[in-house]
């Protein structure tokens, strides 16, 4: 069984559901962000395929497979770095749910839940810098793909509505690369010395900072914006385009505020859906 895929299936397919959740809730400003780092991954590895028929072995074969894969990814390797009972939990629930004969798609659900939430507590704890780096490498992505056209970029940060686009042909090795170190620089540094804890008051705040940005979209779009939130009502290309001209526009206008208030926004808008996801138990 190739691990690599069903791990990494794991992560994508994680923040495809925070990204829908946060579609059926209203919650816009994160939901492109999302949509566009899991679905360049998800089409660039191919994860579609990540049980190749006929796979098997007995258990030490699996398990040794398994950690030479994570040798080789860095998100991988922050989990087991930070949570060995986690990662190796995620092992054993994976090659007891193969042997069962479940699908890649029933694995990829039962283990979701957990990745998921370790990705989101990491980035409320991380420093200002590895959070906006983290929306940085976000939004590189995005603007690669509209510089393909502006129907690449929509499909891209909203395929459930059109019908996604391989990002692999279109986004450079590179970029992707980048996006996946960027991730476990980050995971790494909400541990490291320079760990931020997001108080109530910057809670507050960070709400009352994101006003004005949102009002200068409404000024400059006007109702296109609800867009973001409703994509499936973009009618033309044009509208499309606009909608990840919105996208854009917002997030560089929060990177373009003093650290401390961009990266508490972008904080914010994850606790937010946290908060409000609730848990299911990883084994069926």
């Amino acid at each position: 069984m190739n691990w690599l895929y069903v791990i990494l299936a794991v992560y994508i397919v994680a923040a495809l559901l925070i990204a829908l959740a946060l579609l059926r809730k209203k919650r816009w400003p994160w939901v492109p962000v999302v949509l566009a780092a899991a679905f360049v991954l998800w089409k660039s590895l191919d994860v579609p395929r990540f049980l190749p028929p006929g796979s098997g072995g007995d258990v030490q074969s699996e398990q040794a497979a398994f950690d030479v894969e994570v040798a080789h990814q860095p998100i991988l390797q922050v989990i087991r770095e930070q949570e060995p009972a986690l990662f190796d939990q995620l092992r054993k629930q994976a090659m007891v749910l193969e042997q069962e004969g479940r699908s890649g798609e029933q694995i990829v659900a039962a283990l979701q839940p957990q990745v998921t939430a370790l990705q989101v507590k990491r980035l409320q704890s991380a420093p200002d810098a590895s959070v906006i780096r983290y929306m940085q490498a976000n939004m590189q992505q995005t603007v690669l793909m509209q510089k393909e056209s502006d129907d690449a970029c929509f499909r891209f940060l909203f395929p459930a509505v059109r019908g996604g686009v391989n990002a692999a042909e279109i986004l450079p090795a590179e970029v992707t690369s980048h996006r996946m170190q960027v991730d476990a620089e980050m995971m790494r540094a909400a541990l490291g010395p320079e760990s931020h804890t997001m108080t109530d008051e910057e809670r507050a705040q960070a709400q009352k900072d994101f006003l004005p940005v949102l009002q200068a979209l409404v000024n400059e779009y006007g109702r296109d914006v609800e867009l973001i939130s409703k994509p499936q009502q973009a009618q033309n290309l044009q509208q499309e385009g606009k909608v990840c001209n919105i996208v854009q526009t917002l997030w560089r206008r929060v990177l373009a505020l003093p650290a401390p208030k961009a990266a508490s926004i972008i904080r914010l808008s994850v606790a937010l859906e946290e908060q409000n996801t609730p848990r299911r138990e990883v084994m069926p």
